[in-house]
């Protein structure tokens, strides 16, 4: 840790007695994630710049870190997880009817999602924006674009705070990743959720029983990373949540363009994240992978079945529909062929008579001048 670092920058440890939580029939080891408070406002002064920079390190090395929620949120969160309750009790059949045909809002039954190839035993109901049909976007048929299919007037009123509260950490948390990652605008991540593709999806796991449907014994949800941006989820005191840290030397998966999922789902390598009161757990997507060109890994990560039946959250903090992403550019290599060239050749004869004319009358000068004049014009 930096000596520069003061109680309100410095992440906590949290010591958690995660091996009473640890899912049965998995493999891995126990995590010690690092925690932070989220500062009031985000200025881009010097302590924002050390959290930031924590908090890439963090993303880097773990793969995940926790913040602290306020009160605000853990009291929506309460009132979220009981109205979840009540409508993952009703009948299959009662559930099904939440559906949209325009959107991809609504329930989600035990088995229906599909895994690398294997179907997943959560249980979801899914969050997306509730558009009405006067929406411009409605009518043009935009793909995914619709109504939210509430359960009931206390479920959405719940729901939509509980999205607000987390989009508020979303905002903070982009800001601050920025300012970790050296950028000179503190809102370049920012601008791209600007009117963001926000949803959320709420889950329910059973508990875990010693014959599994789907062949995998005490499997929730296989191995994946998340296609979206910024991920921020929150789970109750049960425990299932598994990620998989940075390997040295291993390629990282690049789910755009081909599946992520069931990427060493079996080895050993993975660490479980127990469950901590009052907190929120971070990581990034595959869209912060693609714009930082694979410098923040999206997270590798699964779900376990416990002992007890399990409840959790995940929100996904999203670019605007309609925004067109590439890697940022201090991420984005460019190479001058001329100076590439020029260089390689000075390494290979260092004492060749043009390489010796070349330093003499100070041509790379010259060349710094012909690369600059080209990456203005690129």
């Amino acid at each position: 840790m930096s000596s520069a670092m003061d109680s309100t920058t410095m992440p906590d440890v949290h010591a958690v007695d995660g091996a009473s939580k640890f899912p049965p029939f998995q493999e891995g080891y126990v995590g010690s994630l690092r925690t932070f408070q989220l500062p009031p406002v985000v200025k881009g002064d010097e302590r924002d710049k050390t959290m930031g920079k924590e908090m890439i390190d963090a993303w880097r090395k773990e793969g995940i870190f926790q913040i602290h929620m306020t009160p605000e949120q853990g009291d929506i969160l309460r009132q979220c997880y009981q109205v979840s309750k009540d409508f993952f009790q009703l009948p299959r059949d009662d559930k099904a009817k939440h559906v949209d045909d325009q959107s991809f809002a609504g329930y989600i039954a035990s088995g229906e999602e599909i895994t690398a190839g294997v179907a997943d035993y959560s249980e979801v109901f899914t969050v997306t924006k509730d558009l009405p049909a006067s929406d411009t976007r409605v009518m043009d048929k935009w793909p995914g674009h619709g109504a939210c299919p509430w359960p009931n007037k206390s479920y959405k009123v719940a729901m939509k705070e509980l999205m607000a509260q987390l989009g508020e950490s979303g905002d903070k948390l982009l800001k601050l990743a920025a300012l970790g990652l050296g950028l000179q605008d503190i809102n370049e991540l920012l601008r791209l959720t600007e009117d963001g593709w926000h949803h959320m999806r709420v889950l329910r796991f059973p508990q875990v029983h010693q014959s599994s449907e789907n062949g995998r014994i005490g499997r929730g949800i296989g191995s994946h990373t998340d296609y979206g941006f910024l991920v921020i989820a929150n789970q109750d005191d049960i425990g299932g949540l598994f990620v998989r840290p940075r390997v040295e030397g291993e390629q990282e998966p690049k789910n755009w363009k081909s599946t992520a999922a069931g990427f060493h789902e079996n080895d050993e390598k993975w660490m479980f994240v127990p469950p901590v009161e009052n907190v929120l757990t971070v990581f990034p997507g595959d869209m912060l992978q693609f714009v930082t060109n694979d410098f923040l890994p999206s997270t590798i990560h699964k779900v376990a079945l416990n002992e007890s039946e399990r409840y959790a959250f995940a929100y996904f903090h999203e670019p605007n529909f309609s925004t067109v992403l590439r890697p940022i550019p201090k991420f984005f290599d460019k190479i001058h062929y001329g100076s590439h060239f020029t260089n390689m050749f000075m390494r290979s004869y260092p004492e060749r008579v043009t390489a010796k004319r070349i330093k003499d009358e100070n041509r790379m000068y010259i060349l710094q001048g012909l690369k600059s004049q080209s990456m203005a014009a690129f």
